[in-house]
C-alpha cells in the first residue's frame, strides 16, 4: 500500500516500510552543471538521504534506497564523491548531540540578494559566521514574467526567463533558468 511517498506492506508477521518513488519523479533534480546555487541543487539529494536515514527501514531497503540515490546523481552530473559527504555529514549531524540553544525569531534578520552569478556567493559567504541570515532571489518572479507578457510585446526568444532544449537526435530534455536574452 503506497501511502504519502511510502509503502508499507506486510512480511511474514511484521509491517515493513520501504519509499515509495513515483515513476515520472525519480531523476527530476536540478543538474549538476546547471546555473544554480549549489544549495539548489543539493535538497533534492538532502531530503532524500534525511527521508533514507530517519525511516524506520531494514538494512537491505536502506542500501536499495542509497543505490538509487546514487543512479539519480550520476543521472544528474553529480560526483559521488560529494553525494557521499554530504550522507556522512547528514549521518554525523543526526547523531551528534546538540546543545539546546534558544534562538529568538524575532531578533533574526534577513538580507536578501539577487542570485546573478558565482560573485555572490562570495559575499553571502561573508556573513556565515554572524547574526545575520541569507536568502538567495531571483529576479524573474511569476508575476514579473505574466506583466510582461500582458504588456510587454517583444519577441519571445528576447526575454529571460525559463527555457526547455529538446534533442533533435535523441529527444532528451533540457530545462533551465536565466536572466539573459
Amino acid at each position: 500500500m503506497n501511502f504519502l511517498d511510502l509503502c508499507n506492506f506486510i512480511k511474514t508477521t511484521e509491517l515493513e516500510t520501504d519509499i515509495y518513488r513515483k515513476p515520472t519523479t525519480i531523476d527530476t533534480t536540478i543538474k549538476y552543471l546547471s546555473n544554480h546555487p549549489i544549495e539548489y541543487k543539493f535538497v533534492a539529494y538532502r531530503y532524500c538521504i534525511n527521508r533514507m536515514l530517519s525511516l524506520p527501514l531494514a538494512k537491505e531497503r536502506r542500501t536499495y534506497q542509497w543505490k538509487t540515490i546514487q543512479t539519480i546523481t550520476r543521472n544528474n552530473n553529480f560526483p559521488n564523491k560529494l553525494i557521499t559527504k554530504l550522507k556522512q555529514k547528514i549521518q554525523r549531524n543526526t547523531t551528534r548531540q546538540k546543545p539546546n540553544k534558544k534562538v529568538n525569531k524575532n531578533n533574526t534578520k534577513w538580507a536578501t540578494f539577487t542570485y546573478y552569478s558565482p560573485k555572490v556567493r562570495k559575499i553571502t559567504k561573508l556573513f556565515k559566521h554572524t547574526d545575520i541570515k541569507i536568502a538567495l532571489k531571483n529576479n524573474n518572479t511569476i508575476s514579473q514574467i505574466l506583466r510582461l507578457k500582458t504588456t510587454n510585446s517583444t519577441q519571445i526568444y528576447i526575454k529571460s526567463g525559463i527555457y526547455k532544449l529538446t534533442c533533435q537526435t535523441c529527444q532528451q530534455v533540457y530545462v533551465g533558468q536565466t536572466n539573459r536574452s
